[in-house]
């Protein structure tokens, strides 16, 4: 793969969703000041890739290799954008590819995606001091990732977070994964909070759908792959500027 072909993929990662999201699209609630507080919170969600680990260059290259070992040419880049924040089964059924080719791209991602994964992803800066800072003042916190749950341990035990999370809810823990609601019902479900009592930090507008529809508050993570204005569409509750924000509206 020439490397102009690379370096194209890995720019897209920073170009904002196209496709806005069907809520998001009519939405006229202004996202909130990150400095207003979120009284009475008992729990916190984190999203994983792009929100607690910087993985977005091994996405993006066990993209390139998929494709390139199937020799077929990269889908468009709306497309591609939007594949993050959702599982791999959710993205190539967007390609309207026949089973046997979707398995195969999912096989060919796995397969360079494990080989580097350990040592390519790591903790984004003050992401590990943030979990703990949260959990040391006594709130319940958990995990909401569109990765498969051994994939989601797997990295949260690279980059030091093993054991930090009460709840896991990965794409094999539901039958609509992100941006459905699914998923975060399930984990306020699992922790037993209100979803009033509950904030949800994410990098992506799947994350910013996916806790609107559920009632909890959101938190949009400008530390990942997408600016302010790429996530101004979802209207979190909360932006964050950097990880340690959060401690402040707790």
């Amino acid at each position: 793969m020439p490397d102009r072909t690379r370096d194209a993929l890995l720019a897209l990662w920073l170009l904002p969703v196209v496709r806005s999201l069907s809520w998001a699209a009519t939405s006229t609630v202004a996202p909130t000041d990150s400095r207003v507080q979120a009284p009475g919170c008992g729990a916190v969600l984190f999203d994983l890739d792009g929100t607690l680990i910087d993985s977005i260059p091994l996405i993006r290259d066990s993209f390139v290799h998929a494709f390139a070992a199937l020799d077929l040419p990269l889908p468009p880049e709306s497309q591609i954008a939007r594949a993050m924040g959702i599982p791999l089964r959710s993205f190539f059924a967007d390609l309207n590819l026949d089973e046997v080719t979707a398995t195969r791209l999912t096989e060919a991602y796995r397969q360079h995606n494990l080989a580097h994964h350990d040592s390519s992803v790591k903790a984004f800066p003050g992401v590990v001091d943030l979990v703990g800072a949260v959990r040391a003042r006594g709130l319940r916190t958990g995990l909401v990732t569109s990765k498969n749950r051994a994939g989601a341990e797997r990295g949260l035990r690279v980059v030091g977070l093993a054991g930090t999370m009460d709840a896991i809810v990965s794409c094999d823990d539901v039958a609509r994964p992100k941006p459905d609601r699914e998923p975060v019902d399930r984990a306020v479900r699992d922790l037993n909070v209100e979803p009033t009592a509950t904030v949800f930090v994410g990098d992506s507008l799947h994350d910013l759908e996916s806790g609107r529809a559920a009632g909890v508050r959101t938190a949009a993570a400008l530390w990942g792959p997408f600016s302010r204005s790429d996530l101004a569409v979802g209207s979190p509750t909360y932006w964050l500027e950097r990880p340690a924000d959060l401690l402040a509206l707790l």
